[in-house]
């Protein structure tokens, strides 16, 4: 049986990292895939600056899950050298906040284009990523993004299996597999499932696409966390609420933790973590 670690998009709480802290700590949850923190990209921080935050983390018991870079969220028709030179930075930052994951994309690609055409260029960058990784002992994680290479489960299979690398592997984003017009089970689970590293929680529905907390869209949230289950392996399940224009009908329970918190932010995380318990205990893991 597989064993299932909560982890967060904190930066969708608050900017700050204490306050980051101190609402995940209301809910248990000590794991962040670290995104934005204190109001700039975490990539973007010194290394100083970083020691110090791995300062904080450790003085409360957090540890990061993943670093969620930006890396490969780029024109893959723009100059590549400044990117692997950010890529290298981020290595480094991965390694002093020892974060087993590096969350990655597959650049963007021009708009009315046919993804295809950029297989090659995608291969080719996402070797030097490899390369530049080689040894450090981090997995890069790619993430299924609408309007990269791989927002489809067939170019992500394709990315996946060309690069048959056993540190690269996969973020599975039910949510973003919708607004993709993808269908996430049985169909991109099944061709996937094997390269999964963790999942990012997320939902969403087909029509309209707005992003609605896990079990509440057709991203078939529960079927799939059903399936990792069964499989062995800890597994890190990302919160990633998006669910800034939400308004129903899941609620917050009345007189629960997350009700009582004065921020929309907060609360919508709240929110998130508690649909996706529910799933969890539904599921018996």
């Amino acid at each position: 049986m597989g064993k299932f670690v909560i982890s967060a998009f904190a930066d969708e709480i608050d900017n700050t990292l204490k306050v980051q802290m101190d609402v995940l700590e209301l809910f248990g949850v000590s794991h962040i895939e670290m995104r934005n923190v204190n109001s700039k990209g975490l990539v973007f921080h010194t290394l100083d600056e970083v020691k110090e935050i791995k300062r904080q983390l450790d003085d409360r018991g957090f540890r990061l899950s993943a670093v969620g870079s930006p890396i490969g969220k780029y024109g893959i028709d723009e100059p590549f050298e400044p990117h692997l030179d950010l890529f290298k930075h981020t290595l480094e930052i991965a390694h002093l906040l020892e974060a087993p994951y590096i969350r990655m994309f597959s650049f963007w690609m021009p708009k009315g284009e046919d993804p295809g055409k950029y297989r090659g260029a995608v291969l080719d960058r996402w070797g030097q990523f490899v390369e530049a990784a080689r040894g450090s002992g981090i997995i890069l994680a790619h993430e299924n993004e609408k309007g990269i290479y791989g927002d489809t489960a067939e170019r992500c299979l394709d990315l996946l299996a060309s690069l048959n690398c056993d540190y690269v592997k996969a973020v599975f984003d039910p949510a973003n597999f919708v607004q993709c017009d993808e269908e996430t089970y049985p169909k991109a689970w099944n061709m996937l499932k094997d390269f999964v590293a963790y999942m990012h929680i997320k939902d969403a529905n087909y029509e309209g696409r707005g992003v609605v907390p896990s079990g509440h869209g057709d991203g078939k949230v529960k079927e799939i966390l059903s399936e990792l289950a069964a499989m062995e392996g800890t597994y890190f399940l990302s919160l990633e609420p998006h669910l800034g224009g939400y308004k129903g009908p899941a609620a917050l329970e009345p007189e629960s933790v997350g009700d009582s918190l004065p921020e929309w932010r907060q609360r919508m995380f709240a929110l998130a973590h508690q649909e996706l318990k529910r799933i969890i205990d539904e599921i018996g893991v």
